[in-house]
């Protein structure tokens, strides 16, 4: 059972008022600013003792914990090891470790002293870390066992990589310790002015849904990016204890897991989960006291599926979600299952912070991204650049102010061509289309690539997949268009089916049948595919264009 107070669910948000907020809401970014030294360090020297970071492992149990000046300290160690090593401000260094306090330590370390840290997932082939070190000429790799052993089975040239250094793999030939580098550094002459505001600060690959990673260049200032999304989003007050469900190689790490829940005083908590298991999770929350809980729509699609009121979730006061756009039905079973707890959806990229998003202030349109993050200026426009009119379906788009918006990436790191494409006008082109209706709220259509045109109509496949997973025998469903020479394309549905039901053509029909109901029926989908599980990406977004090239080559064949 919860072993702190339980929190007041019914508690005043931090963004009380929205249009308020909107006019408002500002962060001051110094000239010379550091998240690790102004941030970290700060909290350090006013509240030493506050509890920074919990790292659980993958039964819940913790394996270590750390005071916001224990943190802080590991920071420095290993920002002077890193110097020590030769590696200096501007240098990328790549680091590929699990959800464990190590990582924290080494990319504030990175960070601390201007470096740019590469975050990748564990899940990396060899193939993918050699084209993450050579297109970004890194300089230094911090990772453990599994992952010296996929660097040294790399046989392309990496003439950029001088430094190696391994984590918890004992002792490994070309490499050094970190924890050895780490204990023998002496930080006490470090900069307490390393950066600047604008200097380069992180680096993010895109997940590749439709297309190779790009390379998603963020400065300094972007530590304080996400201080709205702590503050208005997941609502957070000093104490709460914040768990982001999520890989340290994502952007979403830095989302849930890095500066914005610090800037707010709250405990961050990891865990290193394996296979997703419903009722583990559920048992976390409740353990580990989780006041703040975010998780992808995937996750919750399978956490309704648990018998919900047999745990007591009395503890947790607030949920979110993002990654893709988070089912109405979803919604609906989450908020009957743990008395009233409502999700609140959101929006953004590895290119931004949050952008727009669903707040307790404010009424939650089932199926909506919400409004506009306060910071942000966001609209639909046409790919003219001309603002549409509401309820017509066009390019999600951000405004590049001066001062540029606080958490929007520089630029796509050595691509003209993509920073051109995005960058016109005034506006930031997400790539994603949306469209408003009359009192501001916005509604996901699907990635440019991804919405499909049959007889002359837009379909979004989201509106498909929202009906499809409201269906009993629904788990997941995967919606794309596949080429068709009378209609454009068709809709063609994959589909995960939940436990207990097995494919059949009645159940096809029952589903195009359903649909239809829920959706007009233009929108149904004409074929459905049964599959075991969906293509994703290691950010956990479901691959469309995998899917829509397997279709369109099954019918050239």
């Amino acid at each position: 059972m919860a072993t702190r107070p339980l929190p007041d669910r019914t508690a005043t948000p931090n963004l009380a008022s929205y249009e308020e907020a909107c006019s408002t809401y500002t962060v001051e970014v110094p000239e010379r600013f550091n998240p690790v030294v102004d941030i970290v360090e700060r909290w350090a020297a006013e509240a030493p003792d506050d509890l920074a970071l919990i790292s659980l492992g993958p039964d819940g149990a913790t394996v270590d914990q750390h005071t916001v000046a224990e943190l802080a300290e590991e920071a420095r160690r290993v920002a002077q090891a890193l110097l020590d090593l030769g590696v200096k401000a501007g240098d990328p260094v790549f680091i590929m470790l699990p959800r464990a306090s190590a990582w924290y330590a080494a990319i504030l370390g990175v960070i601390r002293i201007g470096a740019v840290a590469m975050p990748g997932t564990n899940q990396l082939t060899s193939r993918d870390i050699s084209y993450r070190i050579r297109a970004a000429d890194g300089v230094a790799a911090i990772t453990d066992a599994v992952g010296v052993g996929k660097i040294d089975a790399i046989e392309e040239e990496m003439p950029s990589l001088r430094t190696r250094i391994s984590w918890n793999a004992g002792e490994q030939d070309g490499w050094h310790d970190f924890d050895s580098i780490r204990a023998a550094a002496d930080p006490s002459g470090l900069d307490d002015s390393p950066t600047s505001k604008d200097d380069p600060m992180i680096l993010f690959f895109t997940s590749g849904t439709v297309s190779y990673p790009k390379m998603v260049m963020h400065p300094t200032s972007y530590g304080l990016g996400h201080v709205s999304t702590a503050r208005f989003w997941h609502d957070l007050r000093p104490g709460d204890r914040h768990w982001t469900v999520t890989d340290t190689g994502w952007a979403k790490a830095a989302w849930g897991g890095l500066f914005g829940q610090w800037h707010e005083r709250a405990t961050i908590v990891q865990v290193a989960l394996g296979k997703p298991d419903a009722d583990t999770i559920l048992e976390i929350i409740r353990d580990a006291d989780i006041t703040s809980f975010c998780a992808p729509p995937t996750l919750y699609r399978l956490l309704v599926q648990a018998d919900l009121a047999s745990h007591d979730l009395a503890v947790l006061r607030h949920c979110t979600s993002a990654g893709e756009p988070l089912n109405p039905e979803v919604i609906r079973a989450w908020k009957d299952g743990t008395g009233g707890l409502t999700i609140y959806d959101g929006y953004g990229q590895s290119e931004t912070t949050l952008l727009v998003a669903n707040y307790p202030t404010m009424p939650v349109r089932p199926g909506s991204m919400g409004k506009p993050v306060p910071g942000w200026e966001v609209d639909v426009l046409s790919d003219e650049g001309e603002v549409m009119p509401d309820d017509s379906p066009g390019n999600i788009a951000v405004r590049v102010t001066e001062p540029r918006p606080l958490g929007l990436f520089s630029e796509y790191y050595r691509n003209a061509e993509a920073n051109a494409k995005a960058f016109r006008d005034g506006w930031y082109y997400t790539g994603d289309k949306a469209w408003r209706d009359p009192d501001g709220y916005l509604w996901f259509e699907g990635r440019d690539d991804d919405v499909i045109t049959s007889s002359a109509y837009r379909i979004g496949p989201f509106e498909v997949e929202s009906a499809l997973v409201e269906h009993a025998s629904v788990q997941e469903a995967a919606v794309v268009g596949k080429d068709d020479p009378e209609r454009t394309q068709i809709v063609c549905a994959f589909i995960v089916l939940a436990p207990g039901n097995e494919p059949s053509d009645e159940l096809a029909a029952e589903l195009q049948a359903h649909t239809r109901e829920l959706t007009a029926p233009y929108k149904y989908p004409r074929e459905i595919h049964f599959v075991d599980d969906l293509p994703k990406t290691v950010s956990g977004k479901i691959r469309r264009t995998e899917l829509r090239d397997q279709l369109n080559e099954e019918g050239a064949s």
